[in-house]
């Protein structure tokens, strides 16, 4: 009876153990939010949460702080980046997953981690170096020529700098990360399922788009969901490409102005400002508010996706 009290202790004593450090990611959010309104609230004092959200002037020096061409800047680059890079991405997997030898496989997939751990200062610097020339010299102007009825594509004074090369250089960076784990997902459908896929007549694309996809199509949701996560804290390597013009873009070849280029080019200057650091910091609490929306609507349609599965 001794050990077996003992046994159960031990065993409430896991469990509690463990829930407290499940909740931990929790507390951390909250604690990272309450510290960020703290900061933010001398400002709020004095001007309207709205104002804030819907201004569209940026004048510390006499005390505007509009943030939302910084709004609009951060959901053009990570929009136009995800949309370049989610299907290269899943074709990718696709091939590696159904088409590719295990020779192939056993090269790339290496590479892929090698790309994943590159500093992103390393792309800005590939960006600076390559997209924004091309972006000026060949993009910009076979936009205007042929595309320049759509507003989409066209601009008054290209320059390069502009939300196709911070998106761009996004899409690179994140394309990594979305190949790896779609990757994963693939491989988890069942052997037993493509084989009696191919046994039945199909061919192996459409055992893929009939069989795979539907399967694994809430992991490839979520990989997707990741990358763009990561795309939308990004930094320095998009402040060194897309502009940094704190004006709502029209079209792809304008500048931008994202939310963390914001934080990591003026936090730490200008703090004698009165009320500069609770906007920059201000704009770090909209910034996370925009991944946890991001993130919590994602998992409430991945959950819509599987009841619909089930049912």
């Amino acid at each position: 009876m001794t050990r077996l009290f003992e046994r159960r202790s031990q065993d409430k004593l896991a469990q509690r153990s463990l829930f407290l450090l499940s909740t931990l990611p929790f507390i951390l959010i909250g604690l990272i939010f309450a510290a960020l309104l703290r900061r933010f609230w001398p400002i709020l004092s004095v001007t309207s949460l709205w104002d804030l959200l819907t201004g569209q002037v940026w004048k510390p020096l006499q005390g505007l702080f509009g943030f939302y061409p910084f709004i609009m800047g951060t959901i053009w680059v990570t929009a136009v980046a995800m949309i370049l890079a989610a299907p290269p991405c899943l074709l990718a997997a696709i091939y590696l997953v159904e088409y590719a030898g295990s020779r192939l496989r056993a090269v790339i997939k290496p590479l892929l981690d090698l790309l994943a751990a590159i500093p992103s200062v390393v792309y800005g610097v590939w960006g600076l170096a390559a997209i924004v020339p091309w972006v000026k010299g060949s993009l910009a102007p076979f936009c205007q020529r042929w595309l320049g009825f759509i507003p989409l594509f066209r601009s008054e004074n290209p320059t390069g700098f502009s939300v196709i090369a911070g998106s761009l250089t996004l899409a690179v960076m994140v394309a990594p990360f979305i190949i790896a784990m779609t990757y994963e997902v693939l491989q988890t459908v069942p052997e037993g399922m493509r084989q009696a896929s191919l046994a039945i007549g199909a061919t192996r694309w459409q055992t893929v788009r009939y069989a795979l996809l539907p399967h694994s199509m809430a992991g490839i949701i979520a990989s997707i969901v990741l990358g763009s996560s990561r795309a939308l804290g990004e930094t320095m390597a998009v402040l060194m490409v897309v502009g940094n013009v704190a004006k709502v873009p029209g079209s792809i070849l304008d500048p931008a102005y994202p939310l963390p280029a914001l934080i990591a080019n003026n936090y730490g200057e200008m703090m004698s400002i009165p009320l500069y650091d609770a906007a920059l910091l201000g704009a770090a609490l909209i910034l996370l508010v925009m991944v946890l929306i991001f993130n919590i609507g994602s998992t409430l349609v991945l959950r819509q996706i599987l009841r619909g599965r089930k049912s």
